[in-house]
């Protein structure tokens, strides 16, 4: 059975410094480092292809990401009335 994901992580510009503990710790690969002016970031590419699994949340030592959660679709096999 498929794993559901609940959650997305969000980062926070403002505290992320762009040390990339969560890239490291990314297995999925789908987050990156983008340089905005001067400034780098942290940044989701891949939503669809995240898992959800909260270690760059955890690993973020200025808790700059949050996981926010993903609304449930509907199952396609639930009748509606």
């Amino acid at each position: 059975m498929p794993r559901v994901r609940r959650a997305l992580p969000s980062v926070d510009a403002d505290r992320c410094t762009g040390c990339g503990w969560c890239v490291a710790v990314c297995e999925p690969r789908v987050l990156s480092l983008h340089v905005t002016g001067w400034r780098k970031s942290s940044t989701l590419d891949d939503p669809a292809a995240c898992t959800g699994c909260a270690l760059c949340a955890v690993r973020c030592p200025f808790d700059a990401i949050r996981m926010v959660r993903v609304p449930e679709k509907p199952s396609s096999f639930q009748v509606k009335r």
